[in-house]
């Protein structure tokens, strides 16, 4: 749950007011605690979970790091376009289906995109 509050850019409690409604689903551990699924993750930040207000400017350098989840990945013969969520923050990559594919890019990845300029690499994190 904390992970999935960091990567959504909001606290635990909103995670779980969004479970207990029924907008965001999860498991349960033996112990009880909630885990919830990269995928579902995904399908959440993709459609349902949180976007960026207007309000929101990035005071950061051009070569920031987002850590995020993999919403989206559309392959053609040649290239892949990535789309992933890291909070409020929605990122979109333009790259090789080769590089996607090494990478294992699929919605609920846990990846991390790397933005210089108008490039974005996204990499797994270490």
């Amino acid at each position: 749950m904390g992970r999935a509050a960091e990567l959504l850019g909001v606290s635990v409690d909103t995670v779980r007011r969004w479970t207990d409604e029924g907008d965001l689903h999860t498991t349960r551990t033996d112990g009880g605690h909630r885990l919830v699924e990269g995928a579902e993750l995904a399908r959440f930040m993709a459609g349902a979970g949180p976007r960026p207000s207007s309000e929101l400017v990035s005071a950061r350098s051009a070569r920031n790091r987002f850590t995020g989840i993999v919403t989206r990945v559309v392959r053609d013969k040649v290239m892949a376009q990535v789309e992933m969520q890291s909070g409020p923050h929605r990122i979109v990559s333009l790259m090789t289906r080769e590089a996607a594919d090494e990478l294992g890019l699929e919605p609920g990845v846990l990846a991390s995109a790397s933005v210089k300029s108008t490039n974005v690499v996204i990499e797994l994190p270490a």
